[in-house]
């Protein structure tokens, strides 16, 4: 796009914010000739940008997620390939987190088990070069709850930037102001959190500001991001009033990052809302093409979730998958610290595009296999080889965990065997490879992938699940832990809560946050959280 053709989008896009702050003021101001009361004020300049308002009282709990059904267990020998985006976010365990320190269990759908599973850090081997940016770590173990099945535990992990190597930085912070922002728990603790990212930000970055509430506006115009007092002071004079216009909000983002666009930099919005958008573009398919659109012209589009009662977590995934953005959920203080200080170099600068995962499964080794997790993340076999299919991407020093559950040809299976087709018992003393991994991905601003395989084989296999290694250990303890939680009917009748522990206790490890620890706290905060709904019926093989 043309600097002309930039500025001219800009300004159009401000003039219809204009239009709709002046009908809010006229609005307002017929309210108070009504009835006399104090309303929300409005001041646009970039130093005190304020909207004030009192916090809502009695909210009602509107809370909404997408409805996912479990992966569906596959026949090896009908259907041996499995194909999958990476997904690298971790708001659905922050926000169970949240439910179970209330004392109650979460909505099932509200359980995303690949993202529990990528809350953690593996310790895996980092790769040795940012060309080929992920190592890949493989083990096969004993299942712990279900007997005859085994685990495939597929760790990525990426190459971690070192802060000279990091690429120029074109940041806008889309911040929701609204109303529904002025708890404890949102607005202020967003606004922490930023002032946490924004402090790690040097000359070679530039930061914009742009805040949604009955209107929209820019209270920073790019700025460079040494200029730590100007940024401050923008975030400082925030407050929360009005309704809500995301829509608005995010097209002045994307029209300001296209006006400061760095072809040779990251170009990044970071989001951050409770998803309660009222006004402006509202529809949810409209909202999700203005997303897909920026995406192609290089603006990745990340969200920060916040609070409770009206949290749209739905939407929140919707816009971050189709943004080529992550997507996280903060909670506490603590929360903001990991996610937008101690990690906060992953979140900004990706290391790979469209990061597909492709396993193809050796019938002669396995009957059936099932995908733990990355319902909502599932790609046709065509898909994969498929440059224009868009995935997850993966950011600097993250990791990216899966879990298979296989069950060996002549093991327990879930399907009767058919009448009429060969008997395969005998092919259990088959080849060693049990499957076979592939990973497509893209370097950042390339258009074509790069392919990355290996094979997985009785060397990658132990007989114990004692003799797994310990990150492959955790990782089934938290997939247990998910599935409990989403009443999966995979689970054999006898795992339950002190399973989970159990497994948990053994594998802890060294843990130097605390964050492990917390996680066995939270299981036994859910085997005492009384039941709000009937569980799904076990499947016993």
């Amino acid at each position: 796009m043309t600097n002309s053709r930039v500025r001219e989008s800009v300004s159009s896009a401000r003039r219809h914010i204009m239009k709709l702050l002046h009908a809010a003021c006229a609005a307002a101001l017929l309210a108070l000739s009504a009835c006399g009361e104090s309303g929300s004020t409005y001041n646009e300049s970039a130093a005190d940008y304020s909207v004030v308002a009192e916090a809502p009282v009695g909210a009602t709990d509107t809370e909404r997620y997408e409805h996912a059904i479990p992966n569906p267990i596959h026949l090896a020998a009908n259907e041996p390939v499995s194909t999958f985006s990476i997904d690298v976010d971790t708001a659905s365990y922050t926000n169970i987190r949240r439910f179970l320190s209330e004392g109650r269990l979460p909505p099932q759908d509200a359980v995303r088990i690949e993202e529990l599973i990528n809350y953690f850090d593996y310790g895996y081997t980092p790769p040795n070069q940012r060309e080929e940016p992920f190592s890949t770590t493989i083990s096969v173990a004993p299942s712990p709850w279900a007997e005859g099945r085994q685990l495939v535990h597929i760790g990525l992990q990426g190459y971690d930037i070192e802060r000279t190597e990091r690429p120029p930085l074109n940041l806008v912070l889309l911040i929701d102001v609204s109303g529904s922002m002025s708890d404890q728990n949102k607005l202020p603790l967003a606004l922490d959190g930023f002032r946490l990212l924004t402090e790690q930000l040097t000359e070679n970055d530039h930061v914009s500001i742009v805040v949604y509430a009955g209107a929209a506006g820019a209270v920073l115009e790019p700025t460079r991001g040494d200029n730590q007092g100007r940024i401050r002071e923008a975030l400082n004079n925030l407050h929360a009033g009005g309704s809500t216009a995301g829509g608005a909000g995010l097209e002045l983002a994307y029209a300001l990052a296209e006006e400061n666009l760095d072809p040779h930099g990251v170009n990044r919005i970071i989001l951050a809302t409770d998803g309660d958008f009222n006004v402006g573009i509202t529809d949810t398919e409209q909202l999700q093409d203005l997303v897909e659109r920026k995406r192609e012209t290089g603006i990745y589009l990340s969200v920060l979730g916040f609070g409770a009662g009206n949290y749209n977590d739905a939407l929140m995934q919707r816009l971050a998958q189709n943004g080529n953005g992550v997507a996280a959920y903060i909670d506490s203080e603590a929360e903001a610290q990991r996610v937008l200080g101690e990690q906060a170099n992953g979140a900004l600068f990706p290391i790979a595009d469209d990061v597909k995962i492709q396993v193809e499964f050796n019938p002669e080794r396995v009957a059936e296999y099932r995908l733990i997790g990355y319902e909502t993340r599932a790609l046709r076999r065509e898909d994969f080889n498929n440059d224009r299919v868009d995935a997850g991407e993966i950011g600097t020093g993250h990791s990216v965990t899966a879990i298979y559950e296989i069950t060996p040809v002549g093991g327990p299976t879930f399907t009767e065997p058919l009448r009429y087709q060969r008997d395969q018992q005998a092919a259990a003393t088959g080849p060693s490879e049990i499957a076979f991994l592939r990973i497509r991905y893209k370097l950042p601003g390339q258009h074509d992938s790069r392919l990355i395989e290996r094979p997985i084989t009785d060397a990658d296999a132990v007989n114990s699940l004692a003799q797994a290694p310990e990150a492959a250990r955790w990782a089934a303890a938290v997939a247990g832990y998910g599935q409990l939680l989403r009443g999966d009917p995979y689970l054999n009748r006898d795992f339950d809560w002190d399973e989970v522990i159990r497994l948990a206790q053994s594998s802890r490890g060294r843990d130097e946050n605390g964050w492990r620890n917390e996680f066995i706290q939270l299981a036994r905060r859910a085997e005492r959280a009384p039941p709000q709904r009937e569980e799904r019926e076990p499947l016993d093989g």
